[in-house]
């Protein structure tokens, strides 16, 4: 199971990401992160990934191109930190 769900304050979107991110559910994220990134009125855009169980392969490529495009993150597992982190990484390697 999935979900993705859009919290607005005056200074943050958020994107919270629940569950298992895995094919078929890494699709959605593209399409919504487009939508939450077009009308921002000068807040910050953050993924918030600390209610995520696992990431297949698709999600981190799927993370990893966010991270390209500027994408902001937070998470609390030490898991997810590790994969943020690996990705970081690898992103730079890439540039």
């Amino acid at each position: 199971m999935f979900k993705i769900s859009v919290i607005d304050s005056r200074t943050v979107r958020r994107l919270v990401l629940e569950g298992t991110f895995i094919a078929p559910w890494v699709a959605e994220l593209g399409p919504t992160w487009a939508a939450a990134n077009a009308d921002l009125q000068d807040r910050k855009l953050v993924l918030d990934l600390k209610n995520v169980t696992r990431i297949s392969k698709e999600g981190e490529d799927a993370l990893s191109e966010l991270m390209r495009e500027g994408a902001t993150f937070s998470c609390d597992g030490v898991l997810t930190k590790h994969v943020l982190e690996q990705l970081a990484r690898k992103s730079k390697k890439d540039n």
